[in-house]
């Protein structure tokens, strides 16, 4: 790998992340209030496949094997229809700076899968590093019953785990597939097929929402998550996960909850709660003894 593709591969993961962490004070300022989570998530893969039909303009459609369809197939249901689902009703339940901080989890999560699936091994530190991480996130969900934490719910936080770890099974079961075919290709089939699997469900719900009510910094935040956040920075993780590793590529999740939880305490969406910031440490922590894990095994962090 040329050093320009290694700089580009992880610009490219700084901006996504930075873009999803947008999405979790704009979605919970919209989530339930004006728009269902169910009209959200159609909306946002409609928009996401028109903008994946956008570079038939100028390359020609790729061939792909049938066998590779059904893959793709699977690879919609997962991260194009599963994980909205579950982000979407995750974030109407819980708050953004819960949410942030349980998305990452996600390296914890794609080393667990990674060795699951024989592709990763289990070290004492690594294992170490896994359990710290995920006794942060199993505080962060049983803080939700707490009084002082009105914007957080169990449930919301539950569903935010499962997003993550729905995630972590996309980066890890699909990383063959992605360097196989062009972005572009990849993206156009997921979100093609997962606007099409959504918009008889969720039609109605679109339909039925109440516009009129919407203030204008509501619409904007609206396009904002509609237009934004699904389609680019996927086609920044994808072109990224053809240099790096998926573990890798998921520790810049890191940036998210720095940046959501900023917007959320800005916009006055929530507060940050000093036990929230102590668990997100743990969290923290956890995920940087797995790097450090990788370190001393002398692999590369590229």
């Amino acid at each position: 790998m040329t050093p320009s593709k290694q700089l580009s591969a992880h610009l490219s993961l700084l901006l996504c992340n930075i873009i999803w962490a947008c999405d979790f004070p704009f979605y919970t300022l919209v989530l339930g209030r004006y728009v269902s989570p169910l009209a959200m998530i159609t909306a946002a893969l409609v928009v996401a496949a028109l903008f994946s039909l956008i570079p038939l303009l100028w390359e020609h459609p790729e061939s792909v094997a049938p066998r590779d369809r059904v893959k793709l197939l699977g690879a919609a249901l997962l991260i194009g229809v599963g994980r909205k689902i579950c982000m979407m009703f995750g974030l109407a339940e819980t708050s953004a700076i819960d949410g942030s901080i349980i998305c990452t989890t996600a390296p914890l999560l794609v080393l667990l899968l990674s060795a699951i699936v024989g592709v990763e091994r289990f070290t004492a530190l690594k294992a170490f590093g896994l359990l710290l991480g995920m006794a942060g996130t199993i505080a962060v969900i049983v803080a939700s019953h707490k009084g002082e934490h009105e914007a957080s719910s169990a449930v919301g936080n539950l569903l935010m785990v499962a997003s993550a770890c729905v995630s972590a099974a996309y980066m890890v079961w699909f990383k063959s597939i992605v360097t196989k075919y062009r972005i572009t290709t990849i993206l156009r089939w997921i979100y093609c097929i997962s606007a099409i699997i959504m918009l008889p469900i969720g039609f109605g719900d679109v339909v039925r929402t109440d516009f009129e009510t919407m203030h204008a910094h509501i619409i904007l935040a609206t396009l904002f998550v509609l237009i934004v956040p699904t389609y680019v920075p996927n086609l920044l993780q994808n072109f990224s996960l053809r240099y790096v590793s998926p573990t890798i590529s998921s520790i810049y999740a890191y940036i998210q909850p720095i940046v959501a939880i900023a917007l959320s305490v800005a916009m006055g969406l929530d507060k940050l709660h000093y036990d929230t910031l102590l668990f997100a440490c743990v969290v923290f922590i956890g995920v940087g003894i797995v790097i450090v894990a990788y370190k001393r095994e002398g692999r590369s962090v590229t």
